[in-house]
């Protein structure tokens, strides 16, 4: 009850600034992060919640389904074969040195053995386009470039968790890495993600069904909860199997996509939300005062340094822009995928869960500080129409003018 009218209380608080947050650096996320940190129980303790609660990591793993579902359907297979180098560049080599080079920071400042600086480099890995919603969503944004964080961040949630999984094998000391499984998990998650939405659509040409306007909606709703239900029993790759689910809905069903797009829009916003007032109640003064001056130049440099030289050294001669560039570099939020491998390796048991969750919890915090009120002035650089402020376009001018591809992009 108390968490329930936390939320609807919330809530109310960023519908009404909803307007405001559109238009300047205040985010609805940070609100709602914020909110957590002070009804939790490091605070006031208004909404008790802890790490192993079963609500925390449930909420967290709906919010990411729905919202990798709904990521999905912006973009199909037609899409993806057309514009795939850009993504598999971030995916292929952007991951792996992201990756190595958040280890390489947890093992030489925090201390942490070999075993769990991989671990946590892989938990840290994955990206979250929510927290960049008005560059991935504004239209004065190149296109390559939405589709590129978009596709990015839909996928490299589903590939990190082989890593995290047989990381925190090693870190166990366990023999036996289960590949095998975790290659059949994977390749499960894409054909349940691809097969269900496929039939479904198949069933409604036929002339035996035909949705009506009023349950139109719903018609996605149903795929996506088959295919959560469905790969919950499989024990698929619930994360590749959402955004598949959505590429598949947006290649054969564009009726079913467009009745689906705001209404699912807006279940995603609702899990996301929630998911974040519960991650702000763990997030508790004592949490953040015991990782040390180490834990938080760790949290600094996985997010201004890792992913921004392992994204320059994959997009060498990328042709992108360097404004194009800029910004894949700075926008590699931390989100919920992070949050539930989190919470998986602190339910794991082994030596140092406790360490490795207060530092993905910290990094996880600052970067939805960071990237989810930055969005929207990176998102401003590039709408030349956009009414902005004397000084801001004076800087913009000059990036223009010593960036040689810029002119070009226009």
């Amino acid at each position: 009850m108390a968490l329930l009218l936390a939320f609807s209380a919330v809530l109310l608080l960023a519908v009404l600034l909803s307007s405001l947050a559109h238009r300047t650096v205040l985010s609805t996320a940070v609100v709602f992060l914020a909110a957590g940190f002070l009804l939790g129980d490091g605070v006031t303790g208004l909404v008790p919640v802890a790490p192993g609660d079963d609500v925390v990591s449930t909420l967290a793993e709906l919010a990411l389904f729905a919202v990798l579902f709904s990521d999905g359907m912006r973009v199909g297979w037609s899409d993806l074969r057309t514009a795939w180098r850009l993504p598999g560049r971030a995916l292929g080599w952007g991951l792996p040195l992201t990756l190595l080079i958040t280890a390489a920071a947890a093992h030489w400042l925090v201390g942490l053995g070999w075993a769990e600086s991989l671990l946590i480099g892989a938990v840290l890995a994955p990206t979250d386009p929510v927290f960049a919603a008005a560059l991935v969503g504004n239209d004065k944004v190149p296109p390559r470039l939405r589709q590129l964080l978009n596709v990015e961040s839909g996928v490299n949630d589903g590939l990190a968790l082989p890593f995290v999984v047989v990381f925190l094998a090693v870190a166990a000391g366990s023999s036996d890495l289960h590949l095998g499984e975790l290659g059949t998990e994977l390749l499960l998650g894409i054909v349940i993600g691809v097969a269900v939405p496929w039939a479904a659509i198949m069933l409604e040409r036929t002339r035996f069904f035909a949705a009506s306007t009023a349950y139109e909606p719903l018609n996605a709703v149903a795929i996506g909860l088959l295919v959560l239900a469905l790969g919950k029993a499989t024990h698929g790759n619930l994360f590749l199997a959402a955004f598949a689910a959505g590429i598949t809905v947006a290649t054969f069903g564009e009726r079913q996509r467009e009745s689906f797009e705001h209404f699912g829009e807006l279940i995603a916003e609702l899990f996301k939300l929630a998911a974040l007032l519960l991650f702000g109640a763990l997030v508790t003064p004592q949490l953040l005062g015991s990782i040390g001056w180490a834990g938080w130049a760790f949290a600094i440099i996985a997010l201004v340094v890792a992913r921004p030289v392992a994204i320059w050294a994959s997009f060498l001669r990328s042709g992108l822009t360097g404004r194009e560039q800029a910004a894949v570099m700075w926008f590699g939020p931390k989100g919920f995928a992070s949050v539930v491998y989190g919470l998986l390796v602190l339910e794991s048991g082994i030596v140092e869960a406790q360490p490795i969750f207060a530092l993905v919890a910290v990094t996880i915090a600052l970067s939805i500080l960071a990237h989810s009120s930055t969005d929207i002035v990176v998102a401003r650089w590039f709408d030349d129409e956009h009414e902005t402020p004397v000084w801001y376009g004076k800087v913009r001018d000059r990036l223009a003018r010593t960036d040689p591809g810029d002119g070009e992009h226009r």
